[in-house]
């Protein structure tokens, strides 16, 4: 019988079975931890690629945008196991921390993902004890789930004392840099919404805070940078102007030559 493609349980351990290769755009909205017991993961994100493979086993930052390929590997199909961290959780078990414990010069990671060592053996028996729970697609009661995650979390803090700081930013309120994170994310579709959450802001903090750093407003600043991106393009001879268009995140042709024109005084495919 085939399984499920995805099994959820309590939104905390998450497992994916595919039997073919599947690609898709992930929004992390909490810290994560992403197992795979087969098949092959890769991501994209910042810039840069990583390979997970089987026992292999990342930290995923929360408030991060990656692409996920999915891909069956040597005849396996793609298998999978996710533990997510609410922010719920992390208040409640860092009230269980002795402040002893956690590291006086902990710094936040600014990379969305960090790779585990591959010799990681607790990591590896921690993921695939809760295999059999989703072979048989039963949720663990509350007991296990409290231990499977505690033994999630110290995995991760075992792996990087920076991590700490990571997991722990409520501790200290924090906001990202607006134009660092839209010079990373211009061409992706996201609402204001979306940028305010991501950059640890209110709708009404980042509207604010983008005054203070352009006399345009995010919306503009978004069509004049892609506008750059297209042109920087299309001078290169970076292909057609139909997918450099869609590239660099504007929705319509006919609406991207126009503001190209408005903006260089030239059709894009004469520029």
């Amino acid at each position: 019988m085939e399984k499920l493609d995805v099994f959820d349980c309590s939104n905390v351990f998450i497992a994916s079975y595919f039997t073919d290769d599947r690609g898709c755009a992930h929004c992390n909205r909490e810290h994560t931890l992403i197992y795979i017991h087969s098949g092959e993961l890769e991501i994209t994100g910042e810039g840069r690629k990583t390979i997970l493979r089987p026992g292999d086993c990342a930290f995923m930052r929360r408030d991060n945008r990656m692409w996920l390929q999915k891909r069956v590997k040597d005849g396996s199909p793609y298998r999978s196991v996710v533990m997510k961290f609410s922010r719920e959780y992390l208040k409640e078990f860092f009230q269980t921390l002795s402040r002893r414990e956690i590291p006086a010069d902990a710094r936040r990671e600014k990379a969305s993902l960090v790779k585990f060592p591959s010799d990681r053996q607790d990591v590896r028996s921690l993921f695939e004890s809760l295999v059999p729970y989703f072979d048989t697609e039963t949720t663990p009661d509350n007991e296990v789930l409290k231990m499977k995650m505690e033994e999630g979390m110290f995995a991760i803090l075992k792996t990087d004392e920076n991590l700490y700081a990571s997991l722990f930013d409520f501790v200290e309120p924090w906001k990202i840099d607006i134009v660092d994170f839209m010079e990373k994310n211009y061409m992706n579709d996201l609402s204001m919404k979306e940028m305010a959450y991501y950059t640890g802001r209110s709708l009404a903090t980042f509207k604010r805070d983008f005054k203070k750093i352009s006399e345009l407003t995010p919306q503009k600043w978004l069509i004049r940078r892609r506008l750059e991106a297209a042109r920087e393009l299309i001078r290169k001879g970076g292909g057609k102007v139909s997918e450099i268009c869609f590239d660099v995140g504007f929705k319509n042709l006919s609406h991207f030559s126009k503001l190209y024109k408005e903006t260089y005084g030239l059709a894009p495919t004469f520029s």
